[in-house]
């Protein structure tokens, strides 16, 4: 059995889902069997044998992400390879008061949870505050445009200058996308342009050379190359 980590005792039967179903939905999805220590919050796995090792590496995330409060059907997305888990703990920016941390979790969130989801609309993640800590998901770009809000938010600043930051980084992030696909399509239009021009100038020369191509191990066609014409002639001279 493997360790991967250990989920707060009112997160187990979340984690487990109702006859099971979270638990079976998980082990489906990793190729392993888990066990879950109701006591402790402790939770191992069993792997099998032809386990991809892909999915091995980013179970631990999927588990922590549920316990950490994200929905268990968001949370098993992190088993594909381009999405990703960030975890923040807001006892290091604001110390270790109970009043310090709820106030900042109440920044996060927002009036009505506006702020949570404005971030999570603009940068395209999934956020859950649980407890002192913040769980991100998302691809890299999503995890790009939400770590400078919520760091902000996390380090004091004020809600209007970190929304107006995120929309400008959302704008120049789509601005090197749009820039990226641009080049991409010129590139393939110049190396495709004179066929465009001649439709297929570039099959007619590729056959062309393929026919006047030689076979090496034909004995009568390497004859007919080397066979000397009748003005020609070889001379050897001593050194």
């Amino acid at each position: 059995m493997e360790h991967l980590c250990r989920v707060p005792k009112d997160r187990i039967a979340v984690l487990i889902g109702k006859g099971g179903q979270t638990r079976r939905m998980i082990e489906e999805a990793c190729g392993g069997e888990i066990s879950v220590d109701s006591q402790t919050g402790d939770v191992s796995i069993q792997w099998s044998e032809d386990t991809d090792p892909v999915k091995r590496m980013k179970i631990p995330d999927v588990v922590t992400a549920i316990g950490r409060g994200l929905a268990p059907k968001r949370a098993i997305q992190l088993i594909e390879d381009d999405m990703f888990l960030r975890i923040y703990d807001i006892r290091e920016w604001v110390g270790r008061q109970p009043n310090q941390t709820r106030r900042m979790r109440s920044r996060l969130i927002g009036t009505n949870g506006r702020i949570r989801s404005l971030i999570e609309e603009m940068s395209n993640c999934e956020i859950a505050i649980y407890g002192s800590t913040v769980v991100v998901m998302g691809d890299n770009d999503g995890l790009a445009l939400s770590t400078p809000a919520i760091e902000g938010i996390l380090g004091g600043s004020e809600h209007s200058t970190v929304l107006f930051g995120l929309e400008q980084d959302r704008k120049r992030q789509r601005l090197r996308s749009k820039s990226l696909e641009t080049f991409e399509e010129r590139r393939d239009a110049d190396s495709d342009s004179f066929d465009i021009m001649v439709p297929g100038f570039t099959e007619a020369r590729r056959r062309r050379l393929a026919e006047s191509q030689e076979e090496p191990m034909d004995d009568t066609e390497v004859s007919e190359i080397i066979e000397l014409a009748d003005d020609e002639s070889i001379t050897y001279d001593d050194e």
